[in-house]
């Protein structure tokens, strides 16, 4: 029994020898006992000093100066030590310790929707490529490239056609993979028609609107956008519509309106917005029109598959009492090499007054499929 006490005693003993013999040695694996816990710091290793000197130190002819010269701010760290320059750009940043658990803050380092460098300087283009602000998805009078095929509730199908777009002029800013950035000069213009195609395809109305604009993005946060400007509209009714309703009363409707409009981003996909509109001059309409709604769709470059998008949108027009329309689409979407430039495929649905300002005060529901093209 003695016998083997004293043996556990002696293994014991060597247990608690071995590491202590193997840290004066290499290659054996054993783990130092100085390092073992982060507060403790072993006798021979040299402080890190994290303030300017000039001063020699004991086992510092091997240590060059570091400087504060990197990207974030952070010093390099080179052997067992570490010297700052006492140079006057030298700026502290203080390191977040906890940037690894905070999930409810942004990274300090990211700016939101962009890959371009915040360094990259603004420039002037002519014929930009990009879009600054990006056309109300849901917008029932924007201009753009469109088609839908649709059923009119207590009405015919009917083919409503959209030909024209929005372009850049000239712009004072960068390019981005999301929108650009900066204040560009928009125009644009469209042709808004509608074929009755049960009626062998007749004309039945057209709406020319033309504009100019302004766009502009802010450098503090580019989640905000505006776009501020004129456009003008005037309503037609078709040649074939009028030979065979000739009672029709012919409505001389126009009206050239200042528009300011605003749009944020909670991220690159989901955007609210809202805008005013008032005419200085008007004929059959009243001056104040609103538009305002949401969008989920695409903004950077989707590849062949494209991505799904909703737009839900509302336009309110005074000379119907501050009715109007009520829009919904969804479907597919595509955003190609240029940001902005977004090709869709889906469904439309629209509850209000017409779309088409002859018939401004009757009321239609719209069902059908869409195609729609923004520049």
């Amino acid at each position: 029994m003695i016998r083997h006490v004293w043996t556990a005693a002696l293994v014991l003993v060597g247990c608690l020898a071995l590491p202590f013999t193997a840290s004066a040695q290499t290659g054996m694996g054993w783990p130092d006992p100085a390092n073992m816990f982060p507060g403790q710091r072993p006798q021979y290793q040299q402080p890190i000093l994290d303030f300017p000197t000039d001063e020699p130190l004991p086992g510092m002819a091997d240590v060059r100066a570091v400087d504060y010269q990197s990207p974030l701010g952070q010093p390099s760290f080179q052997n067992d030590l570490t010297v700052m320059s006492p140079s006057d750009q030298v700026e502290w940043i203080e390191p977040d310790y906890n940037a690894q658990v905070r999930t409810y803050r942004e990274p300090i380092y990211d700016r939101p929707l962009t890959n371009v460098p915040n360094d990259e300087p603004y420039e002037w283009t002519m014929l930009p490529q990009g879009m600054v602000y990006k056309s109300y998805l849901a917008g029932p009078k924007e201009s753009r490239l469109a088609a839908n095929l649709m059923k009119i509730t207590d009405d015919n199908w009917m083919l409503d056609g959209t030909l024209g777009g929005r372009f850049g002029v000239m712009r004072y800013g960068r390019d981005s993979t999301f929108l650009s950035d900066g204040i560009q000069w928009d125009v644009e213009g469209a042709a808004q028609v509608r074929l009755d195609i049960p009626e062998d395809v007749d004309v039945r109305s057209v709406d020319f609107r033309a504009g100019t604009q302004l766009t502009w993005s802010y450098a503090s946060n580019p989640r905000h956008r505006s776009r501020f400007g004129y456009y003008h509209l005037s309503s037609h009714l078709g040649d074939e519509f009028l030979l065979k309703n000739p009672t029709y009363p012919r409505l001389n409707y126009a009206h050239d309106v200042i528009i300011f409009g605003h749009s944020y981003y909670f991220t690159s996909r989901l955007r609210v917005y809202g805008e005013v509109g008032w005419a200085f001059y008007n004929l059959e309409s009243d001056p104040w029109e609103f538009q305002f709604g949401i969008e989920w769709a695409p903004n950077e470059k989707t590849g062949f598959w494209g991505e799904p998008f909703l737009a839900i949108g509302a336009h309110l027009r005074e000379e119907v009492n501050y009715g109007g329309s009520f829009v919904v689409q969804t479907g597919w979407a595509w955003v190609g090499d240029v940001p902005g430039r977004t090709l869709r495929v889906g469904l439309h649905y629209h509850n209000g007054d017409s779309t088409q300002n002859s018939f401004y005060d009757n009321w239609e529901q719209q069902i059908g499929f869409g195609i729609w093209y923004d520049f």
